[in-house]
């Protein structure tokens, strides 16, 4: 299997990539539905599920395939852990922010609620979140992992970073005594 997805990656990266990356963000979402926020099979929202595996095969996949491709080629230092240090800083500061703005909102509009006041919310504490993770990962990322299998590493990591955006994006779990939503209220883990 893993000599096929090899061969997937050589022949056609970005459809690989970005299917790979839309059955791990599904993944990262029925993590947080049930191992998180603990609703089990007959409260699962797949509609939820569903646009976080269009996101991440729609958007973070071809965008993270292509992102990694450019900083292979345009961040280029005689001193290679000069060279990483820039490409993790401009992954952190460009596409990691970036990517996080449109995921909050884009699944705010996809809701039918407003981008605008999902991005007041949450954007900051979850992009202090990312800062506690992703510079680390990053960093190993472009040190040790081949250009065609970063995507891979991210999306594995991912798995648990998917499940608490996922979270962070459904304002946590509903309170135990109603299942009644409050468009006012947000928390965070």
């Amino acid at each position: 299997m893993l000599a096929w997805y090899r061969l997937q990656l050589a022949t056609r990266p970005l459809l690989t990539q970005s299917a790979t990356t839309a059955v791990l963000f599904a993944t990262g979402d029925v993590l947080a539905q049930h191992a998180v926020e603990q609703r089990g099979i007959e409260r699962h929202d797949y509609s939820r599920t569903a646009r976080m595996a269009a996101y991440g095969g729609a958007i973070f996949g071809p965008g993270a395939t292509i992102w990694y491709s450019f900083l292979q080629r345009r961040i280029v230092l005689q001193n290679k852990n000069l060279e990483i240090v820039a490409k993790v800083l401009t992954d952190q500061a460009v596409f990691a922010s970036t990517n996080l703005a449109l995921f909050l909102s884009s699944m705010a509009a996809l809701e039918g609620k407003s981008p605008k006041e999902r991005l007041s919310q949450a954007y900051f504490p979850a992009l202090a979140k990312n800062w506690m993770l992703w510079p680390a990962v990053q960093t190993i990322n472009f040190k040790f992992v081949p250009l065609e299998h970063r995507v891979l590493v991210v999306n594995f990591v991912s798995l648990g970073w998917n499940c608490y955006l996922s979270y962070v994006n459904s304002k946590g779990p509903a309170e135990p005594e109603s299942d009644e939503k409050h468009d006012d209220e947000y928390t965070m883990p």
